[in-house]
C-alpha cells in the first residue's frame, strides 16, 4: 500500500498499527469493471464492430476518465473563479461555469457521439474522401491546430443541439487557421468576408479583426449556420451548401428545379463547381472521423478538456506587457487572440483576451493593478514644427485617437512645439502573422486614396498573364507587384486589365506601410526566399496528381499554383514535372 493511502486512514488506525497490517494482508482484489466500448456509426454492412477491451485496458480507460472528470472539475471550478470579474456581456459565448461537463477522455468519442447527418453513398463523397485518407500529413497538420480551437467549437454545438460534424467545417474552410485568408478576401476559421461579417456582428477596424477571433466568429458562423438552416426547412446539406455560396444562389437553383419538376435536394441541384465539392468535403470528413482505422488512419488523441480561458483586460494593454507577466511568449499570446493585429488590444474593446489554462491564474488580478504607463509600453517624442497628432500617429503606426488619450489631448487641441509627447514604443516586434494580418489592412488599396504625388507605370495585361510571369520579366517580387495593385499573388488577371508596375511605383507602396509594420516583418522574417515568410519548395509530379491534389497537399490555392509556374491554357500537368510553390510556415 503508497504512502499516500496511508495518509488517507482515519486516526484511530493509525493507533492501531498491527491490526492495520493484518487488515491490509486480507485485502479483497479489486473488482475490475468491463469498460463499454463506445459504438462507431455504422458506414457500411461489412464493419467490424469494436472489439471489447481486455481486464488492462478496461482499468487504464477508467483511469483515464476518472482523471479527466477530476479534471474537469477542477477546471470549471477555476473558470469560475478567473472569470467572475469579467461582465458577461463582454465575453462572447457561453459563461465559463456553464461549459457541459461529459465523461470521454477523447473529444474525438464526444464529437463523433453528436453526429446527427446521414451518411451518404454518393461518389462525390467517395472521392473527396480517398484524397483524405491518401493525405495524413494534411490531417495531422489540420488536427494539430485544431487542438487549441476544438474543445471551445464542440461545447458551443452541444449548447445549441446542432450536428457535431460542423465542428469540421474549419478543416474544409481554413485548415483551421486562423489567420487564413483566402483570394476571396475572406478571413479566419469560417472564412468570413467582410460583408458577411459585419451582417452577423463581426467588428473590424485598424486594431481587431473579428472574423480572425475563434470566439467570436464561433459564435457568428453558428448563428449564420442555424439561419440557413432554418431558411432551408431544416435541410442540413442545403444550409451548408449555403454558407459557401450564398443563400441566393442555392435559392435560384431550387427555383429552376421547381419550375421543371426535379427534386430540390442538395445532389440535384446545379451548384457552383466549389460548392459541389464542399458539402462532399465535409460528409466525407464525418465518414474518416467515425471510423479512421477503416482507412488506415489513426488520430492522435485530442484531451476532452479546454486549453485556454477568457481573462479581462480592464482596458486597452500591450500584448507584450500580458504575455510578460502570464510567462508566455509574444508568439503563444497572438496564436490564442489572432483578432488583434496591432501590438494592443482594441481601445473600444473586446477587453478580453485567452490565455493558457496553466498561465491564468491570478493573471486578471495583476493586469488590474498595472498604472497606464504600465500598461502601454511608451517612449517620448519632441514636437517638431509642422507635426500634427495625425502626422506623429502615422510617424509611430498608430491612430490619432492613441496619441491624444496618451497626453490627455481634447479632440481639437494641437501639441506644442517642444513639449514631449507620449507614444508608443517603437520596439515592437509583431509576430510574422500578426504583421502580414497588420499589413493586408493597411493595404495599398487603402492608403492609396491618401497617397499623391506619384505618377505610376501601366502595364496592360494581354491574353495568359499572370502575376508570377509579369514580376518575373519586371525583375521584381512578385508580393511587391500584387501588394502595389491591391492583389494577391495568385489572383488571376484579365486581358486589357491595367497593372501598376515599375520600381518607383512599387517603391513607392512599400513607403506606404506604416513605419511599426515594416520593421515588425523585417524583425520577425525567417530568412526564407519569400517576403512575406513563406518559403520556396519544388514538387514533381506524380501519376494520379491533380492541381487540385497538389494544391491541397501544400496548403495553397489552384490559382497560386497556376500564377506562380506561368501556366495557361487548360494547365495540365504530367507525370516527373516540376512546379514551384510558396509554402507558408503553419504553426
Amino acid at each position: 500500500m503508497s504512502r499516500a493511502k496511508l495518509t488517507r486512514l482515519p486516526t484511530q488506525f493509525l493507533l492501531l498499527p498491527l491490526l492495520f497490517l493484518a487488515g491490509c494482508a486480507h485485502q479483497p482484489a479489486p473488482q475490475v469493471a468491463q469498460a463499454t466500448p463506445i459504438p462507431v456509426t455504422p458506414l457500411a454492412p461489412d464493419a467490424t464492430p469494436a472489439p471489447d477491451l481486455s481486464p488492462v485496458d478496461a482499468t487504464a480507460a477508467n483511469t483515464a476518465s476518472s482523471a479527466a472528470d477530476t479534471h474537469a472539475a477542477s477546471t470549471q471550478a477555476y473558470q469560475t473563479q478567473s472569470t467572475a470579474g469579467i461582465d458577461a456581456a463582454d465575453l462572447p459565448g457561453p459563461p465559463a461555469d456553464s461549459i457541459v461537463t461529459v465523461r470521454q477522455a477523447d473529444l474525438w468519442d464526444r464529437l463523433r457521439n453528436g453526429f446527427q447527418l446521414d451518411d451518404v453513398s454518393e461518389p462525390a463523397v467517395a472521392a473527396q474522401l480517398n484524397w483524405f485518407a491518401n493525405h495524413p500529413d494534411f490531417l495531422e497538420r489540420t488536427f494539430g491546430r485544431a487542438e487549441l480551437w476544438m474543445y471551445y467549437i464542440v461545447g458551443q454545438l452541444e449548447q445549441r443541439n446542432l450536428p457535431r460534424e460542423l465542428a469540421l467545417l474549419p478543416v474544409i474552410e481554413s485548415a483551421f487557421e486562423p489567420y487564413a485568408y483566402s483570394s476571396a478576401r475572406a478571413s479566419g476559421l469560417w472564412q468570413f468576408v467582410s460583408d458577411t461579417g459585419r451582417r452577423f456582428g463581426l467588428k473590424q477596424d485598424w486594431w481587431y479583426d473579428g472574423r480572425r477571433d475563434p470566439i467570436e466568429a464561433t459564435r457568428a458562423a453558428l448563428d449564420y449556420l442555424q439561419a440557413l438552416h432554418d431558411e432551408f426547412n431544416g435541410d442540413w446539406l442545403l444550409a451548408i451548401a449555403a454558407y459557401n455560396c450564398g443563400e441566393l444562389t442555392v435559392e435560384r437553383a431550387i427555383e429552376k428545379n421547381r419550375r421543371v419538376g426535379k427534386p430540390t435536394d442538395f445532389w440535384h441541384l446545379k451548384l457552383p463547381a466549389e460548392t459541389r465539392g464542399y458539402v462532399p468535403e465535409l460528409l466525407a470528413m464525418r465518414r474518416l472521423v467515425a471510423n479512421p482505422g477503416r482507412y488506415g488512419l489513426e488520430f492522435s488523441r485530442i484531451l476532452n478538456e479546454p486549453y485556454f480561458v477568457p481573462i479581462s483586460t480592464g482596458g486597452q494593454i500591450d500584448l507584450q506587457v500580458v504575455a510578460d507577466i502570464a510567462g508566455i511568449s509574444a508568439d503563444d499570446l497572438y496564436t490564442l487572440n489572432p483578432a488583434f493585429h496591432r501590438w494592443a488590444t482594441d481601445p473600444t474593446g473586446p477587453h478580453r483576451l485567452l490565455v493558457p489554462l496553466d498561465a491564468a491564474e491570478g493573471l486578471e488580478q495583476t493586469l488590474a493593478q498595472l498604472t497606464p504607463e504600465q500598461r502601454m509600453r511608451i517612449e517620448h517624442y519632441t514636437v517638431q514644427r509642422g507635426d500634427t497628432v495625425a502626422t506623429i500617429a502615422t510617424h509611430f503606426a498608430t491612430k490619432p485617437e492613441v496619441i491624444r488619450e496618451l497626453n490627455d489631448l481634447g479632440p481639437n487641441e494641437l501639441p506644442v512645439i517642444d513639449a514631449a509627447l507620449r507614444v508608443p514604443s517603437t520596439s515592437v516586434a509583431l509576430p510574422e502573422k500578426a504583421a502580414r494580418a497588420a499589413m493586408l489592412f493597411d493595404s495599398p488599396v487603402r492608403l492609396r486614396r491618401h497617397h499623391r504625388g506619384v505618377r505610376p507605370d501601366i502595364r496592360v495585361v494581354r491574353r495568359g498573364d499572370t502575376l508570377y510571369g509579369i514580376a518575373q520579366r519586371l525583375g521584381t517580387d512578385v508580393h511587391a507587384l500584387a501588394q502595389a495593385n491591391g492583389m494577391q499573388p495568385g489572383d488571376r488577371l484579365h486581358a486589357g486589365q491595367k497593372l501598376r508596375v515599375g520600381s518607383a511605383t512599387l517603391a513607392a507602396d512599400s513607403a506606404l506601410v506604416p513605419p511599426r509594420a515594416a520593421h515588425a516583418t523585417r524583425a520577425s522574417g525567417t530568412g526564407t526566399a519569400s517576403n512575406d515568410g513563406s518559403r520556396r519548395v519544388l514538387y514533381t509530379v506524380r501519376r494520379g496528381d491533380t492541381l487540385y491534389s497538389i494544391a491541397r497537399l501544400l496548403q495553397v490555392t489552384v490559382v497560386d499554383l497556376v500564377g506562380w509556374n506561368g501556366m495557361s491554357g487548360d494547365h495540365s500537368i504530367r507525370p516527373g514535372q516540376t512546379l514551384v510553390a510558396f509554402v507558408r510556415s503553419r504553426s
